[in-house]
């Protein structure tokens, strides 16, 4: 008799936890607790520019992590006030450099694996605010900030690290 009520009990507890997967994230959503949040959505387009190495002038340009072969490469709007907080290094982006930046983001992905892709910056209200350029798995979030900045996340520092494989060593 104990066994069936363990299962049912454990059924019970099942149910309850598809429940709240189900209605927690709609909760929050309706809440207003991710209104300032953004979105950074995948795009050819963005992918593209990158690739022919092609620097908009309305854009300034950041890197995170190293400058060899960095983590990512942000491109934000000229208007867009990035927080002064945030971990990205700005640089003055020319065509040579943005190729020089690929090549090596390239050769290091691509030696792991992995591939890079462009993504657009979008803010909470649906407007365009930027570029990213990194490995799908580079993880970021964009938030808008009260005092009209933006935070946007460096990635991981091993960002590329943790797609190496380790070699044991035996002794």
């Amino acid at each position: 008799m104990k066994a069936k009520i363990n299962v049912y009990k454990q059924a019970n507890n099942i149910v309850a936890v598809y429940v709240l997967l189900i209605i927690l994230p709609g909760t929050i959503s309706c809440s207003g607790l991710l209104r300032n949040y953004g979105m950074i959505n995948p795009s050819a387009g963005v992918t593209g520019d990158f690739e022919r190495f092609h620097v908009k002038t309305e854009l300034r340009y950041y890197i995170s992590g190293a400058d060899l072969y960095p983590n990512a490469i942000m491109g934000l709007r000229e208007d867009v006030r990035l927080d002064p907080r945030a971990l990205w290094k700005e640089v003055k982006m020319t065509p040579p450099q943005l190729r020089e930046l690929v090549g090596d983001m390239k050769a290091k992905a691509f030696g792991l694996g992995l591939y890079l892709y462009g993504f657009e910056l979008i803010t909470p209200d649906g407007g365009s605010i930027g570029v990213w350029y990194s490995i799908p798995t580079a993880r970021t979030m964009l938030r808008m900030n009260e005092d009209g900045t933006i935070w946007i996340e460096t990635p991981d520092i091993d960002t590329y690290e943790r797609f190496e494989v380790k070699e044991s060593h035996k002794d």
